[in-house]
């Protein structure tokens, strides 16, 4: 009986030893930076940063854009205020009085009747 046991605790072993072989393989395989997980996860936190970068760069035009828009509404509402102006004092002119129609001016050009082709 405990040569039974002896060959039931060795052949336990052998595959405990067998199953950690096997799982140390797939480990490996999981973790490989060129074709596993590994990799994929390396590759995601390339991907990563770049948007990181790319967001910090879109981030910084952004508030260049929201500084020019200011500074270009600023300039607007001047150009507003000083376009009321204008059209308040337009109002303070007195009106220009209107002109009576003239006359017809007389023709510049008078024809001579007798002058015309004969030799004095």
């Amino acid at each position: 009986m405990s040569d039974l046991s002896d060959i039931l605790l060795g052949a336990g072993a052998l595959g405990a030893g067998s199953y950690c072989l096997v799982l140390s393989h797939r480990l490996r395989r999981f973790t490989d930076l060129e074709k596993g997980v590994g990799g994929a996860v390396a590759v995601l936190s390339a991907q990563v940063d770049d948007l990181s970068r790319t967001l910090r760069r879109a981030e910084g035009a952004a508030k260049e854009s929201v500084v020019t828009l200011a500074q270009a509404s600023e300039r607007a509402e001047a150009a507003g205020h000083r376009l009321e102006l204008l059209m308040a004092s337009l109002h303070d002119l007195p009106e220009a009085a209107e002109d009576e129609p003239k006359a017809p001016a007389t023709p510049v050009f008078i024809r001579h009747r007798g002058s015309l082709g004969r030799a004095a």
